[in-house]
């Protein structure tokens, strides 16, 4: 695999070179359609030798690109794993397609799944797991190489927990800070995109209507001796005002999956304090079974007994346990303390390494994520203004045009 601590973007350059539609059948032997995306590698030897070499390359379907993502998940729980792009288009404006098959959105998810790739290989833990490089290179086998390691069965047992409703009694509260902004960040985000969609379906009938004038104009020059060159080029220029929407608003739809991924990773960052909160109380519930095993313990050893239960009344109405009994009980409640510290150690060990690491990725991720949409919205912005300078020429050309006539 190469050095460990170093990047594996820094050894090997990745990118999804291609998309392709293809039919075959599904595990229950129905034949469907689905897309496969062309992953190529490259040792970053090989380009400073200076050998043009063909990169080595293989064929992956979406769904191996999640079972990717979810062995991340569950092997790294205090790692904010990137997104994957959608699977189905959302928050799209209504001349544009939401089928999974359309040339222009497979064509979006294979960017998103580039990133996918190249984020996860720039990571300082993940990029040096095994199954990525796995992934990455081997075309067969590595399905059976990510089953192998056990994930499934702590992915079921953790999502059941995740599922559970729970109370912690001391949280971090930096973890429950960044769970409150994961939530913030989502709805902000979705609000974002809920108006960007609106704002395209309104900016696609301006500019469409601007058609409208070009018809116009090229009917009515056709009445005209003086006049009609004048408005027959005013027109071309509105009919190519009004085309010109199709390409501006496919550019977009690039900035609204950039605005997306951080709409899902939202959701990867509440996932990672959900972890801490689980950890927190299953150390929380360690530590109160521990010292409920103490007190029984220091009960029968003296005798008295602290507080109400059952089994004192028990003892009060059908007379104390026998010496026997009573040590074979003392010898029971020693094993299960031994057992518990055991288990509060563990439970100590694992909270003090997730939340190290965790806000460590976090540290990590917010300064990624300031830099990512920073840039995101500037050239979003540089874009509109762009669009509204190509609008301002196209009306200044059809006033030349005019004053010709």
């Amino acid at each position: 695999m190469g050095d460990e601590g170093s990047a594996l973007l820094q050894r090997m350059e990745i990118s999804v070179a291609e998309a392709e539609k293809r039919h075959g059948k599904n595990s229950v032997n129905i034949q469907e359609i689905f897309t496969v995306y062309l992953i190529e590698t490259r040792s970053m030897n090989t380009i400073a030798e200076g050998r043009n070499q063909a990169p080595d390359s293989l064929w992956r379907r979406y769904s191996e690109f999640e079972l990717l993502r979810n062995y991340l998940i569950v092997s790294y729980p205090f790692i904010i794993v990137s997104p994957l792009p959608e699977k189905r288009a959302e928050f799209v404006w209504h001349k544009l397609s939401a089928d999974n098959m359309d040339p222009d959105f497979v064509e979006r998810r294979r960017v998103g799944l580039e990133n996918f790739l190249l984020r996860v290989a720039s990571h300082p833990v993940l990029s040096n797991d095994k199954i990525l490089y796995h992934f990455l290179t081997e075309e067969h086998g590595w399905k059976e190489a990510v089953y192998e390691t056990g994930f499934q069965s702590k992915a079921d047992s953790r999502l059941r927990a995740l599922s559970a409703t729970f109370r912690v009694k001391n949280p971090d509260k930096r973890f429950t800070e960044m769970k409150h902004y994961s939530d913030e960040l989502q709805a902000h985000t979705s609000q974002l995109l809920r108006m960007r969609a609106k704002v395209a379906d309104r900016l696609y009938g301006v500019y469409k209507v601007h058609g409208n004038y070009g018809r116009v104009f090229s009917e009515w020059s056709a009445i005209e001796t003086e006049m009609g060159d004048g408005l027959q080029s005013a027109g071309h220029h509105m009919d190519a005002y009004a085309a010109s929407i199709d390409d501006i608003l496919e550019e977009e739809e690039h900035y609204a999956d950039q605005l997306k991924e951080y709409l899902y990773y939202a959701e990867a960052l509440r996932a990672v304090c959900r972890k801490h909160e689980l950890t927190q109380f299953e150390l929380e519930v360690a530590t109160q079974d521990l010292l409920s095993t103490k007190e029984q313990r220091e009960e029968l050893a003296t005798g008295i007994v602290r507080t109400f239960s059952f089994k004192g009344m028990t003892n009060k109405l059908f007379g104390q346990e026998t010496p026997e009994q009573r040590e074979a009980k003392l010898k029971l409640l020693e094993e299960q303390i031994v057992d518990g510290e055991k288990a509060v150690k563990e439970k100590t060990a694992e909270r003090v390494e997730h939340v190290a690491a965790g806000w460590v990725d976090m540290q990590r991720f917010k300064e990624q994520k300031n830099k990512d949409l920073r840039e995101a919205l500037i050239s979003y912005a540089v874009m509109q203004i762009s669009m509204c300078k190509k609008g301002i020429q196209v009306w200044s050309n059809a006033k030349e045009c005019f004053e010709k006539m």
